[in-house]
């Protein structure tokens, strides 16, 4: 690939407490993985504001939405939950504006974890707030005492992911406990775990190329099965290159 294309990766906040400052911070595992896939990885701060964010989206060939902590349940009308670890404010607005961001643009995207969840979000769709409640069937998709848990999920047929993971069940790692209730409309399931639950979707849409995954490959992303997502991205966004220059949002 001669052209490496520039990839934002949002950080995550950690806001400011006794003996602590303000910092945005991210796991390297998300930069390693683009540089490994030959991109080159750009972080993108928290910004609230669409005059400050539009300049450096316009600059850039694709965007990873990292993972992270929990949306505020009553910011999508639904009721706290004492299992609910909130991301802080300015990062879920700073988020959320970068999501729809990158839908109205059609800006190649990744999600991840957390950052498939918020895309659904923005785009319509709906969350389940903690799983072991809401879906009381539902397979264990996290170690309650944070180690690591891994289970298979199901590539759906005829999806981008069948045609990158093949057809069929791959192990994936898995570290939530909220999940796609309500898909957004122009998202389809790209791949189901055994309890039917969401863990994979993709745009309907033929000009934008969009992924959205439960599981994380940037933590494991030196595995083959986790590069051969990564390297789809990159690929897609470098293509994405030749594309008309981005629309003025009004």
């Amino acid at each position: 690939m001669s052209h490496r294309p520039l990839i934002g990766i949002n950080t995550d906040l950690r806001v400011s407490a006794k003996g602590r400052t303000a910092c945005s911070v991210i796991p390297s595992g998300y930069y390693e993985a683009l540089l490994t896939a030959n991109a080159l990885p750009v972080m993108i701060p928290p910004l609230i504001r669409e005059s400050e964010l539009m300049p450096i989206l316009e600059k850039l060939d694709g965007v990873v939405l990292t993972g992270g902590d929990d949306l505020d349940p009553r910011k999508m009308g639904l009721s706290p939950h004492p299992s609910v670890k909130m991301i802080p404010e300015r990062r879920e607005l700073a988020d959320r504006l970068l999501c729809k961001l990158v839908q109205q643009q059609k800006i190649p995207t990744l999600g991840i974890g957390l950052g498939m969840q918020e895309l659904n979000v923005v785009c319509g769709g709906g969350l389940f707030v903690h799983l072991p409640e809401d879906l009381p069937r539902c397979i264990p998709h996290y170690d309650p005492h944070g180690g690591a848990h891994r289970h298979t999920v199901v590539m759906q047929p005829k999806t981008r992911l069948a045609e990158i993971y093949g057809p069929g069940e791959i192990r994936v790692n898995s570290y939530h406990h909220q999940g796609i209730r309500k898909l957004a409309p122009n998202f389809r399931t790209a791949a189901i775990a055994p309890d039917g639950l969401i863990e994979a979707y993709e745009g309907k849409e033929p000009g934008w190329w969009v992924v959205g995954v439960q599981w994380h490959p940037e933590n494991e992303g030196h595995i083959s099965l986790d590069m051969q997502l990564i390297e789809a991205f990159v690929a897609a966004a470098a293509k994405a290159t030749a594309a008309p220059v981005l629309a003025k949002v009004g």
